[in-house]
């Protein structure tokens, strides 16, 4: 058993109003073992991939139990160590073909769809097709990709990421090459949505999409779960999917439009959105499934300010079973994806629990169906086992790299809150340095456990794995993040590799102890910076409660 130990003599002044001297503590180690160990079981077969709703959750929730109270946690929901989180799965059956003008695609090979629905059978019958550009409303962009056209009991095809997605800086009216939220899928099916729309096809491409085609197969084929709503998702498209360019390209054709043009006229500023002049119908049966699946919620309570928490969140789902791989494995196992993060939860609870109890509480939150939109996330951000006010921060891990040692840190929404005077210190008793996102246009800041909670003005750190790697330099850090999304994200080769080299993954997982410690300690509650998206909603949050931040 390897195991990377750091003194923990706090400094006595951080860049920070109001931050307290934190007291030196005995040394602690992160456990190497715990790490491998954890993230073995968890991706192994017998798990089925993690999935919500099925047998793999119950032995996810039986072994997380298990690992939090070994690791000297206590049940963080009032006694219960779960927050039931209300779901609904809806498997799609008997898939028609896509059809237009004659022509005619495979389902899962030229296009994939599922409903939001909770309907037995979905049909689209010769709904017309508009091409609307990016998708996007944004009023305070003077921009509206919908603008003066009626949507309903129409398809909306709609190109992926933001209309400045290739720009090479991150300045823009969008951005630049970091995608905002309106990149996003999720938002694209929202606004649909709202504007009535029957369906709506994004465009795959890899590059603005950061991933393949087969990410998209696989994460979309099978059961979908997404939680359950009072109206049964009436409000909701009929169906949302994606389909692949080259069909895209075909039904632009088949309209007598040419997709390029298309595509570069939308990317400017009074874009209207373009009807094609052609129909497509598809339809599929829906088995549906109501459940409650589990947030998992472990603590260490507070030395002296008990009311007041430091969250550490990882997912612990995966995609259970997927399309198979060329052997025939089914099994999206999840490995990276997220049983490391899911072990760091329990590695972490181990070394805090050595080192002690901090002055605010330690909470170690779980969370389900991450994979199907941030659901368990969004769901205690929504209901919070703690209040919001009272949280001053915390950090979400998912996908830890194992592509060893780095001399920097990946970061991910950087400059956004007073959260980096505490990232900087880390970072320097570390000896490492800061990279920004290497890949702006994949929108990581909205796709992960961290977003629910930062958009109700919760800061969050988000730091991923760098790619300065001490052996290989950027051009090995590079190599191995594009070879595991080309062949093992969202995939069944997401599978536990022994001969894994975790120094890395360590290195990473000390650097979230430390942070967490030094919130812990803290009595500074951090802000989001002066004109952050998020800074109105954590300002007012803190004003409604007299005993938080």
């Amino acid at each position: 058993m390897t195991r990377l130990s750091l003194p923990l003599a706090l400094a006595t002044s951080l860049a920070l109003a109001a931050c307290a001297t934190v007291p030196a503590e005995a040394p602690v180690a992160i456990s190497q073992d715990t790490l491998q160990r954890v993230t073995r079981t968890l991706s192994d077969d017998s798990f089925e991939g993690r999935a919500p709703g099925t047998a793999g959750e119950e032995k996810t929730l039986a072994f997380l139990v298990e690992q939090f109270a070994a690791a000297g946690l206590t049940p963080g929901n009032e006694g219960s160590w779960f927050q039931d989180v209300p779901l609904v799965e809806i498997t799609a059956t008997n898939p028609r073909p896509l059809t237009v003008a004659g022509q005619s695609f495979t389902y899962g090979s030229d296009w994939i769809g599922a409903t939001y629905r909770e309907v037995p059978r979905t049909d689209l019958a010769d709904s017309e097709i508009v091409f609307v550009g990016f998708g996007i409303v944004a009023p305070e962009k003077g921009w509206n990709d919908y603008a003066g056209i009626d949507m309903r009991g129409k398809i909306a095809l709609i190109l992926v990421n933001d209309p400045d997605y290739a720009e090479e800086t991150t300045i823009g009216p969008f951005n630049g090459r970091a995608m905002t939220y309106y990149g996003r899928w999720t938002y694209k099916y929202e606004e649909a949505a709202r504007q009535g729309a029957a369906a709506a096809l994004i465009v795959h491409e890899d590059f603005p999409a950061s991933y393949g085609w087969a990410t998209v197969e696989s994460s979309w084929s099978g059961p979908q779960v997404y939680a359950q709503r009072a109206d049964g998702g009436a409000d909701q498209t009929q169906m949302n999917g994606w389909v692949q360019k080259r069909v895209a390209e075909a039904i632009v054709r088949a309209g007598g439009r040419d997709f390029a043009q298309l595509a570069a006229a939308a990317r400017q500023s009074g874009f209207r959105p373009v009807p094609l002049g052609v129909t497509g119908s598809t339809g599929f049966d829906n088995a549906i499934r109501r459940f409650a699946s589990k947030n998992v919620v472990g603590i260490l309570p507070g030395r002296t300010r008990p009311d007041e928490y430091v969250l550490h969140t990882a997912h612990w789902d995966h995609l259970g079973r997927c399309t198979p791989n060329a052997a025939g494995d089914d099994i999206c196992n999840g490995a990276i994806d997220n049983a490391t993060g899911t072990a760091a939860l329990v590695a972490l609870a181990e070394a805090h629990r050595q080192a002690g109890p901090t002055a605010r509480t330690q909470v170690f939150l779980a969370v389900t169906a991450e994979e199907s939109g941030l659901l368990g996330s969004e769901y205690y951000g929504a209901n919070p086992v703690f209040p919001l006010a009272q949280t001053v921060g915390g950090v979400n891990m998912d996908a830890l790299s194992l592509a060893g040692p780095a001399r920097d840190l990946t970061v991910v929404g950087g400059g956004k809150s007073e959260l980096d005077a505490f990232l900087d210190r880390a970072l320097a008793e570390q000896g490492r340095t800061i990279t920004p996102d290497p890949s702006p246009q994949a929108g990581y800041y909205y796709r992960s456990d961290h977003f629910p909670l930062a958009k109700r003005g919760v800061p969050m750190f988000y730091v991923k794995g760098g790619q300065d790697l001490v052996e290989g330099g950027r051009a090995a850090g590079q190599a191995w993040d594009a070879a595991y999304r080309a062949s093992a994200y969202h995939q069944p080769d997401d599978e536990y590799d022994p001969a894994w080299d975790w120094r890395g993954t360590l290195q990473d997982v000390m650097l979230y102890y430390r942070l967490g410690r030094m919130l812990g300690e803290s009595t500074a509650w951090p802000k989001w910076l002066p004109g952050d998206e998020f800074r109105a909603v954590r300002d007012a949050s803190c004003a409604a409660d007299a005993g938080g931040c």
